[in-house]
């Protein structure tokens, strides 16, 4: 399953992508992801669209953000901590800035409403 972390960096303390923060994409390495409105589009095809808490994914996989923690179909699961999201496959992402670094060494930078990893 390919996967895809939106990122939210809160506004005035709040932890809810649904409520008003700048969503930072982490994904693929050599994926350019168009985001518009609430549904992302993946240069390899991928789709995503978030209806309030919850993003499904065009593989039929779907994520929901409880608090500060997202909760996949998979059975996966991450948590952020400030500028960090740890994965429970022990993955990490950490935001700097518009780019999002990955324990991976994935680099994905944000430009406009494109983000482009590398």
């Amino acid at each position: 399953m390919k996967k895809l972390v939106l990122f939210a960096t809160a506004i005035l303390g709040l932890a809810m992508t649904n409520v008003q923060a700048q969503n930072q994409i982490h994904g693929q390495s050599g994926t350019t992801y168009q985001t518009i409105g609430s549904s992302t589009f993946g240069s390899d095809g991928s789709t995503f669209q978030r209806v309030g808490n919850t993003t499904f994914g065009s593989d039929g996989s779907t994520s929901q953000r409880i608090g500060n923690a997202n909760i996949n179909s998979d059975g996966s699961s991450s948590q952020q901590v400030g500028n960090s999201l740890i994965n429970s496959d022990g993955s990490t992402v950490q935001r700097v800035g518009n780019a999002t670094i990955g324990s991976d060494g994935t680099i994905c930078q944000k430009v406009g409403n494109s983000t482009i990893c590398n």
